[in-house]
């Protein structure tokens, strides 16, 4: 098998726009960053909010996403739409 490289912004875009696919549908949802915090365990927007925004190299875990998808009642794949255009960039 072929070994392929992969560029450290890669992984920075890949958690970004998981981040923002977070915040569009928690926002079509009408859940707000409180709330969402809440709902995971956590007791401030801190974490939902540097981690839907990119910011201090937070971004969710798979537990999250988890969390967060049967929160909103969505698949968990819907948090990786448009992943693939990453690699384009």
């Amino acid at each position: 098998m072929e070994s392929i490289e992969f560029l450290d912004n890669e992984f920075i875009l890949l958690h970004r726009v998981v981040g923002k696919n977070v915040a569009k549908i928690r926002k079509m949802k009408k859940v707000t960053q409180l709330d969402l915090s809440l709902s995971i365990g956590y007791n401030s927007t801190s974490v939902i909010a540097k981690a839907e925004a990119g910011t201090e190299g937070r971004h969710f875990s798979v537990e999250q996403l988890y969390k967060i998808a049967k929160i909103l009642n969505v698949p968990m794949s819907s948090f990786f739409e448009d992943i693939d255009t990453i690699s384009e960039n």
